[in-house]
């Protein structure tokens, strides 16, 4: 007993020792004195060294301030404790950005994906916002169970890894964001006091310490399945969204895996399927004008589904899911159906009741609640998701946003259904599976990365 203990005690020591050699070959960033190798951009926040920190604190009408390396990095692995002491405060860790010095109207701007730190009731730290550039990469809706990860007014620890075209997060040792993307493969780090404009915001501090890289043998940590992947590479699947049971619906080439709602085959006009989207061509402006709707040949209960779609403006399409196509209707297939739709120019925004016609509604029953910002405009590419529980619970997103859900066969949703166009048709929308479609409404539509997830 008395060996195999001092045995248990000699490998303790050994991990302790071999732990500690790991941190001390990991470079530091920040040497615990001083700010050598750092620099200040763009705003006019303070940053000092204290007690082994640097410490930001927020200036009145000062914009947007960062402390940068001086030196690129591209692939890597950081970590980095830090602190934030008010819920008015907002801060980030910016990776591979940059600066352009003419922006701001020459006070400069730092541009880039960043880590948010994000103390507000909204919890999204540790979800991906790109700086001066496309705006919200990653929210946290998208990963709602590590919104509180990250506590206010003490450290938390963070986990960056950047390696070839991703980058992924964690708080605390909660994973909590994934992006594929195709910009910036190198850049500067930089720490971040957000701009503030009222009193009660100015003298805020921020807290950052330990700051420690890893550039060489890197290997990603091991990242849940559940987790959902932002990919900007169009028509693909990561590794990783591959072995979480990601399937892709369109190849970027071909019509495999669709047909005509009312055909065997794929529609032998109307439709375009060649150069990276599924392209519908325009026609009367009326349902089914064209080539007609279009269905997966599979058929689908529960499930996650994410798409890209950009239109025309005044144009009207839909993607719709548990569709049997056992209704009887002259125009398109029935089902429940993500509105697609230019809000601004097409009637059907101002039919209805309450805007259920709208853009990512749940088509004439219920209205999509969708920040501005997260609208991108017609003409740019969108990304629209539908999440189908098997407890039945569903979910509508926009550009990472969750903006509407509801209970499929719940008499909230029945009763819904009798004030709407659907009351007709007996169960509408209760169906176990059935087909998801692209809508022909006789405008011109794209859509692209449409991916399937069985749940």
């Amino acid at each position: 007993m008395r060996r195999s203990g001092s045995i248990a005690l000699i490998i303790l020591f050994i991990a302790a020792t071999t732990s500690i050699c790991l941190a001390q070959s990991t470079p530091s960033l920040f040497d615990g004195k001083t700010l050598k190798g750092w620099k200040r951009l763009a705003g006019t926040a303070d940053y000092k060294v204290e007690d082994g920190n640097i410490v930001g604190t927020t200036v009145l009408n000062s914009g947007n301030t960062f402390l940068v390396t001086e030196k690129e990095y591209g692939d890597f692995i950081l970590e980095l404790d830090t602190k934030i002491e008010s819920p008015l405060s907002n801060s980030g860790v910016q990776v591979r950005s940059h600066f352009d010095p003419a922006g701001n109207n020459g006070k400069g701007k730092v541009y880039g994906r960043q880590f948010e730190i994000d103390p507000s009731d909204r919890k999204w730290s540790g979800g991906i916002y790109d700086e001066g550039r496309r705006d919200w990469i990653y929210p946290l809706d998208l990963n709602a169970k590590a919104k509180d990860a990250f506590k206010v007014g003490i450290y938390n620890h963070i986990r960056i890894e950047c390696i070839g075209n991703e980058m992924r997060t964690w708080v605390n040792g909660t994973a909590v964001a994934d992006v594929i993307d195709t910009v910036d493969n190198k850049g500067i780090i930089g720490l971040q006091v957000h701009a503030v404009t009222t009193p009660d915001q100015a003298g805020k501090k921020v807290y950052f310490k330990n700051l420690r890289i890893q550039t060489k043998n890197l290997k990603f940590k091991a990242f849940p399945k559940d987790i959902y992947t932002v990919n900007y590479q169009t028509n693909t699947l990561s590794p990783h969204e591959q072995q979480s049971g990601w399937r892709l619906l369109y190849d970027g080439h071909t019509s495999n895996g669709w047909r005509g709602a009312t055909l065997k085959t794929f529609p032998p006009k109307g439709w375009l399927y060649a150069d990276g989207t599924l392209h519908v061509l325009p026609s009367e402006g009326k349902e089914e004008s064209g080539g007609g709707d279009i269905v997966t040949d599979s058929l689908y209960g529960a499930f996650d589904l994410s798409f890209e779609f950009k239109i025309t403006p005044g144009a009207n399409s839909g993607v719709k899911y548990f569709v049997t196509l056992s209704e009887v209707t002259k125009g398109s297939a029935i089902g429940l159906e993500y509105q697609v739709l230019d809000d601004a120019l097409h009637p059907d925004a101002k039919l209805g009741r309450n805007g259920d016609r709208t853009l990512a509604s749940l088509y004439d029953l219920i209205p999509a609640n969708k920040p501005a910002r997260f609208v991108r405009p017609v003409g740019a590419w969108n990304t629209g998701r539908i999440v189908v529980y098997p407890n039945n619970h569903v979910e509508h997103y926009l550009n990472g946003i969750k903006v509407l859900e509801y209970e499929r066969g719940s008499k909230e949703f029945e009763d819904l259904v009798k004030i709407s166009k659907y009351v007709i048709w007996k169960n509408f929308g209760e169906a176990k599976e059935g087909h998801l479609l692209l809508q022909d409404h006789g405008n011109e539509a794209w859509f692209r990365s449409i991916k399937v997830k069985r749940l």
